[in-house]
């Protein structure tokens, strides 16, 4: 199971669909969701008496999945306690001991020749260091099948698997972008490794942003019961249409709690079509650092807040940089699409063909502008890694600059600094040729310092105009003071990662 947090809460990577029912198919090449044979047994319009008729028909499409795995672990039973070390054992210096480990999923069969779509983690390895030696489909009348993975796909966390029979039981995609908050939805699949579960809700979002970024953050939002061991499974609509595959929950317990996501079918069908074919995975790429324009960014650079996405660095010769995209942009419309919070830039661009010659409007100095950008090819996840360095983590570094500090004119940031020179940006770590001032105290009671400002940071500039002393920086605080405008925006760089931050001006 995978987990991403937020603030307080974890988003729980679980899914739904496992399936452990009795039901045998009806017809030999036909899909168990067939209209005809669905229509007739869907509940009628309104709250539904039962989902039983329709169920029945379509659990023997929805699998379990297993894999076992090699796990290598400390053969010292000590080993992570506050014992290790201190009590002896035979054979020091033994190496790891290699054992095996299983998980579990869902799925679920699309062809009669044996496809199965799941969720990547599924059938992805666990641990560090675990080796995925083999994946098992059941399907509901507890026939077991070795499956080979045809492919996979990070980003989307969806995965292909082919098992070999004939006759298959199987399902289609239905249409998801005709799916309305408020619709019933039915989940099947296998809970805490419990099979064929069935759970039923109603769509409580569509389009669901939930922070992740990239090409497939958007999900249908359903409080039908998720809960770990459903990633993978199908979300039918009440005519039998898989709309979406479960695979993740919002939960501070890990638990369901009512707040289930699924992977549209509309964005999940043209990779998994992909995969079948054997062709890569194709993604639009920017080459850029983006921030979301929260409200005090918005406030700083006098914009709407929620519109538009800010550059925070430009990767050279990428096509941003190519198209003449700056550090300090803020990218507000793609190919006449808006750039807001339910629609972001990570999303618009992902979805571009590469290639394609595609307009920005973007803002700069509070004017509207439009490029045209040459779209390129996303990397592939290790890549991009490692060109990212992990981003900006206000709360990383120690830095310790030596030099006497500059009196900050009317101290209204709350920090001190000092110019800085190639001997201070060998010291804390940053490229010799940097251009900059150095923050060497900060008041504690400030906003800077609320904002995870700390010394050893270099301001490189204000208001997105570049700061070589202290002088500079009161420039733009005044400036900012006569526009009546309550922050300035800094563009702030530790060790080799940057980002820009809104401060409030003191009164």
């Amino acid at each position: 199971m995978r987990y991403a947090y937020a603030l307080a809460t974890a988003l729980l990577l679980s899914g739904t669909a496992a399936t452990l029912t009795l039901n045998q198919p009806a017809g030999a090449q036909t899909a168990q969701n067939e209209p005809g044979a669905i229509q007739a047994a869907a509940p009628k319009a309104g709250a539904p008496m039962s989902f039983a008729d329709m169920v029945a028909k379509l659990q023997p499409a929805v699998v379990n999945i297993s894999t076992t795995q090699r796990v290598q672990v400390d053969s010292n039973p000590f080993a992570g306690t506050p014992f290790e070390g201190l009590v002896p054992q035979q054979g020091q210096g033994a190496k790891p001991v290699t054992r095996e480990a299983e998980s579990l999923g869902s799925g679920f069969i699309i062809s009669a020749d044996g496809y199965v779509v799941t969720n990547n983690h599924v059938i992805s390895a666990g641990a560090k260091g675990a080796v995925v030696e083999s994946i098992t489909v059941t399907l509901s009348d507890r026939r077991e099948y070795k499956a080979k993975l045809i492919g996979r796909d990070v980003p989307s966390d969806l995965a292909l698997l082919k098992i070999e029979g004939v006759n298959l039981p199987f399902v289609r995609f239905g249409d998801s972008a005709s799916s309305r908050v408020g619709d019933w939805v039915v989940a099947i699949g296998n809970p805490f490794g419990l099979g064929g579960s069935v759970t039923a809700g109603i769509i409580s979002a569509v389009h669901r942003v939930t922070g992740q970024g990239g090409a497939y953050d958007r999900f249908i939002q359903t409080d039908a019961s998720i809960n770990r061991g459903n990633s993978g499974g199908p979300m039918f609509d009440l005519q039998g249409n898989v709309i979406g595959i479960n695979s993740q929950i919002l939960s501070p317990t890990g638990a369901n709690v009512g707040i289930g996501f699924a992977i549209p079918a509309e964005e999940a069908k043209p990779v998994i079509d992909t995969l079948m074919k054997g062709s890569a995975i194709q993604r639009g790429y920017l080459g850029v650092v983006m921030q979301d324009v929260t409200a005090d960014i918005a406030a700083a650079l006098d914009i709407p807040k929620d519109k538009g996405t800010l550059i925070s660095r430009v990767e050279p010769d990428g096509a941003a940089a190519k198209a003449g995209i700056q550090q300090g942009d803020v990218i507000v419309g793609v190919g006449g699409k808006e750039v807001n919070p339910d629609q972001t830039l990570g999303y618009l661009v992902a979805n571009l063909k590469p290639g394609s010659r595609v307009p920005f409007d973007l803002l700069r100095e509070g004017k509207k502008q439009t490029v045209t950008v040459t779209v390129g090819t996303r990397p592939d996840e290790d890549q991009l890694a490692a060109r990212n360095g992990g981003g900006f983590d206000p709360n990383d570094g120690d830095s310790q600059p030596d030099s006497q500090p500059e009196a900050l004119a009317a101290a209204s940031l709350g920090v001190a600094v000092t110019p800085l020179t190639p001997q201070i940006a060998r010291n804390i770590g940053v490229d010799p040729a940097s251009k900059g001032v150095v923050i060497v105290t900060v008041d504690p009671a400030s906003d800077a310092a609320g904002k995870g400002l700390q010394r050893g940071d270099v301001i490189m500039s204000v208001n997105r105009q570049p700061v070589l002393s202290s002088a500079d920086i009161a420039k733009q605080v005044t400036a900012s003071k006569a526009a009546g405008r309550k922050q300035v925006l800094l563009y702030v760089q530790r060790r080799n990662l940057g980002s820009f931050i809104p401060v409030e001006i003191a009164s």
